[in-house]
């Protein structure tokens, strides 16, 4: 990734968020955690969605990118207890609200099947809410496996395929 979140060794690991239940608070929450876990977050503007998959509550959504040394599957580890920590309901079926919702998209330059995870994320490039934040916080960097940047994706994107829109949010003393 082209704007690293510290210089300090690791990787660089994009982080989707995504929350349409009690949704400022359990976004602000996720931050929360990710700081205390991971130190220095780069977060990007946040985002309200509509639902994909279903109908249901608009959703919030953010990217924030992290440096750790941590392994990818230690790293989901710790965003599903986050989420768990959040209430987080996985018996409901795979499209339904959500009190709160982290994935990996990226973990450094890494393609393919690491852990059981197929990286980069597939939603990467397919949502705006998850491309438009990745294109605000890293629009020269190349989304691994691709040819073009984020601000490229983004600026091919059909616009009309998802309705997205950047919301005041606050955290820590800090417009995102």
């Amino acid at each position: 990734m082209d704007k690293a979140v510290s210089n300090a060794a690791g990787v660089d690991v994009a982080l989707s968020l995504g929350s349409n239940i009690d949704r400022y608070r359990h976004i602000t929450g996720a931050l929360d955690a990710l700081a205390d876990a991971f130190g220095d977050l780069v977060c990007s503007p946040v985002y309200e969605s509509e639902s994909v998959g279903f109908d249901g509550s608009p959703f919030l959504n953010s990217v924030v990118l992290i440096r750790t040394d941590r392994a990818l599957v230690d790293i989901v580890r710790l965003l599903k207890r986050i989420e768990d920590d959040h209430g987080r309901n996985r018996s409901g079926p795979k499209f339904s609200p959500r009190t709160l919702d982290i994935d990996v998209l990226t973990y450094g330059e890494v393609v393919g099947e690491r852990d059981g995870i197929e990286l980069p994320r597939a939603e990467t490039a397919e949502n705006a809410f998850v491309l438009k934040p990745m294109a605000d916080i890293l629009p020269d960097a190349r989304l691994p496996g691709s040819e073009k940047s984020y601000a490229e994706l983004w600026a091919d994107y059909p616009k009309d395929r998802q309705k997205l829109w950047p919301v005041p949010f606050q955290w820590r003393d800090q417009a995102l």
